[in-house]
């Protein structure tokens, strides 16, 4: 069973940690909220669940692993 020449796969550990809006861009999720949190004050440990945009500079590196995103 040979595979299809040219068949683009997505990178499923990618997949997992990115997701692409609507418009085109990239939310990633922040570093620093698995484990020393009681050390963090409640304002960080809040902030620090949200989602942020993924720089334009690393933004082609995920687009080149998400080819169906």
């Amino acid at each position: 069973m040979s595979k299809k020449p040219g068949l683009a796969k997505t990178r499923k550990a990618v997949s997992k940690r990115f997701k692409i809006t609507g418009s085109g861009k990239i939310i990633r999720r922040r570093q620093g909220k698995r484990h020393l949190l009681q050390n963090k004050n409640r304002k960080r440990k809040r902030e620090l669940g949200k989602g942020v945009l993924v720089h334009e500079t690393d933004m082609h590196a995920v687009f080149q692993n998400m080819p169906w995103g």
